[in-house]
């Protein structure tokens, strides 16, 4: 998967499924599916960290999810983001970037909403971790974090 990471991904929120914040108290920024649609087709479906910014603001570390969520029986494939900030208000259609850098463990199902949400609370803390060493805090730094919006996205 080395060759696969980093992965650069940039596109206008948009409304998911409306349950991070809502069932999980973990809001997510949901990528448009022509996001989706260019991950590169050897890309697992998981758990991933790395590095996000909204409207080239402040560079914040993320986990995100890209797949199907067992738990929820999707049928369409999604790219949720989940920004370890607290925003004080949703930022729909806003520019989200992210830089993906690494993997943290496959999509599967849950047996209960507790056991998922006790799992996000892993996930964060494992991203807040991998993110603090110095092979990856460097990427907060990344010009793609930085430069212009496209328009089109």
């Amino acid at each position: 998967m080395e060759q696969i990471l980093p992965h650069f991904a940039e596109g206008k929120v948009v409304k998911g499924f409306g349950r991070g914040s809502k069932e999980l108290g973990i809001p997510t920024a949901n990528f448009p599916e022509k996001v989706v649609e260019n991950l590169p087709k050897d890309l697992p479906g998981g758990v991933y960290y790395g590095w996000a910014n909204v409207d080239n603001g402040e560079v914040l570390k993320m986990v995100l999810s890209i797949g199907w969520n067992p738990y929820y029986h999707n049928t369409k494939k999604s790219m949720e983001t989940h920004v370890i900030h607290t925003f004080k208000e949703d930022f729909y259609g806003s520019t989200l970037k992210v830089i993906m850098l690494g993997y943290i463990r496959p999509m599967r199902d849950f047996s209960s909403l507790d056991e998922l949400i006790d799992a996000i609370n892993d996930d964060i803390q494992q991203a807040k971790d991998k993110l603090d060493l110095p092979e990856n805090a460097s990427y907060k730094q990344n010009n793609f974090l930085f430069d212009e919006i496209k328009e089109d996205v």
